[in-house]
């Protein structure tokens, strides 16, 4: 079967389908008992992440469970300032941390090696796509430059960023090295999980939010661009899930400016602005988690509201952000009959 055929695919060419094809943020995550019991036996986050039979394993317990129509790579947006000696690691209770960042550093920064740094994760994908249905799409993902440089300015998660958009203010320079530097090098490796068997691929801007315009503009847009504009130019056919979370009415113009083929929704963009910019192309999402957690009338009014006001352009259903520990898998399974009209 010809990968075009994968409804996923076919919605990033631009079909409309009825029911649309759906697959979830951190569908392969904490909520699942499997997943837990995976990542007892894994050790560490990160070797979860690098040992390619625990990572292939998560990836297909919530296509076995579900049967959702893509399998995103089990992985993490860290891994790139990990594969660049950041010393990146994962604490209970904590979250990510690793060795912050400074003007100094950041000239000193190397990216030769990162994909090479990587090649387990690549193996996982090219597992991944031998053991996936083949009418399964498998989407590669990795951080946009911002989202990943402000984990690497602060060496850990924050509120607001303030750390990396005070740096970017002090720091012109050096911030913008840092943040192309990241583009490149992000760009090679999901050309790399492209070549590895990933039908598409998606790039996570998590922290997009707190940008204001003109830092949107330099931050959030020129290094998604930079990137797009990479892979497409060594990989012309690549479709590409650009997710800019909390972007807000600056996605009206994101698509054209960034290149991305789709673009990802979160829950806070009203339906009718969503349904605006599904006239220029593909959309995706854009449920709210807490839905998912209660479940019920509240899980079907949010889904029916979507389907109303996008099932009848090229949509992904999806949430609008990724699902949370304290979902209910039942609740999941209601997900997916409700989209797909089965109960």
């Amino acid at each position: 079967m010809s990968d075009t055929r994968r409804k996923i695919m076919r919605v990033l060419d631009g079909e409309s389908l009825s029911p649309p094809p759906l697959w979830l943020m951190r569908q392969a995550g904490r909520y699942l008992p499997e997943y837990r019991e995976t990542r007892a036996k894994a050790g560490s986050f990160l070797d979860l992440c690098y040992t390619p039979d625990y990572a292939v394993e998560v990836t297909l317990q919530p296509i076995r469970r579900y049967g959702f129509d893509a399998a995103i790579l089990f992985s993490d947006i860290l891994v790139i300032p990990d594969a660049m000696k950041r010393n990146v690691r994962f604490t209970e209770g904590h979250g990510p941390e690793m060795d912050p960042i400074d003007e100094a550093g950041i000239a000193r920064l190397n990216g030769e090696d990162v994909v090479v740094y990587l090649r387990p994760v690549l193996e996982t994908v090219r597992r991944l796509r031998e053991e996936l249905p083949d009418e399964t799409t498998l989407l590669g993902f990795c951080g946009a430059p911002w989202t990943v440089g402000t984990y690497m300015i602060a060496g850990h998660g924050t509120p607001d960023q303030a750390p990396a958009r005070l740096f970017a203010y002090k720091y012109p320079r050096a911030f913008e090295h840092l943040l192309m530097l990241l583009a490149d090098v992000s760009a090679d490796y999901l050309v790399a999980q492209i070549d590895a068997g990933a039908d598409a691929v998606q790039i996570f801007d998590s922290w997009a939010g707190v940008l204001g315009e003109k830092e949107f503009e330099a931050f959030a847009i020129r290094p998604v661009a930079r990137m797009i504009a990479s892979i497409k130019s060594q990989r012309p056919h690549a479709r590409i899930i650009a997710f800019a979370k909390g972007a807000g009415y600056q996605l009206k113009t994101y698509r054209q400016k960034t290149g991305a083929d789709a673009i990802g929704l979160d829950w806070s963009v009203p339906l009718a602005f969503a349904a605006e910019l599904q006239k220029d192309g593909p959309v995706q999402g854009n449920l709210d988690p807490m839905r998912v957690v209660v479940g019920g009338r509240a899980l079907e009014e949010g889904i029916d509201d979507i389907l109303q006001h996008l099932g009848h352009g090229p949509l992904i259903f999806n949430l609008g952000h990724g699902i949370t520990p304290q979902a209910n898998p039942d609740h999941v399974r209601q997900l997916v009959e409700r989209v797909r009209g089965t109960k």
